[in-house]
């Protein structure tokens, strides 16, 4: 049986080819592409013999999970096997990108995480449910604060804080 999981169709994709045009533009830029370590697949073939298997591995590989959460998110099978994978399976930390929101100020303020991103979270049940788990860090969609995101070692599985949902506090 031939699954199409929508994972290209999703708009949310377009963010994860803006980490790689960055780190094309910036060698330095500390985005680590875990889908090009093992080998390309087809949306069209088999779920259970080829394309879980290849996420398995590619999530194996990984040091954390980056999560587009927006609006327009799918929530497909193949994103949902990566989030449960990768927290229940592995206990990978999550970094969760807005990216309809700009700015720290817009995720969280002094009472916490905001209303507006938490109601996000419904958008995927798996990782809403599951989220308290292992860390998580909330942020919006700014190439800064992405590197400062990418570069902390408290959201890496080797060296991982406690779990909890973390976000960078206003300047």
């Amino acid at each position: 049986m031939k699954w199409n999981l929508g994972v290209n169709t999703a708009h949310d994709y377009c963010y994860y080819h803006t980490l790689s045009l960055w780190k094309d533009q910036e060698p330095t830029f500390p985005f680590v592409d875990s889908h090009n370590k093992t080998y390309n697949v087809r949306d069209g073939s088999d779920w259970e013999t080829t394309l879980k298997p290849r996420l398995h591995q590619r999530l194996r590989n990984s040091k954390n999970i980056i999560l587009f959460l927006s609006s327009d998110t799918c929530n497909s099978q193949a994103l949902r096997e990566e989030i449960d994978y990768g927290i229940n399976t592995l206990g990978l930390p999550v970094i969760v990108i807005y990216p309809e929101y700009k700015e720290k100020s817009d995720i969280a303020d002094a009472n916490g995480i905001k209303q507006s991103i938490k109601a996000l979270w419904n958008k995927l049940p798996i990782f809403r449910d599951n989220m308290g788990k292992v860390p998580t860090l909330h942020i919006p969609m700014k190439k800064s604060v992405i590197r400062n995101a990418l570069n902390n070692k408290d959201f890496v599985v080797q060296s991982k804080t406690e779990s909890g949902a973390y976000f960078y506090p206003q300047e």
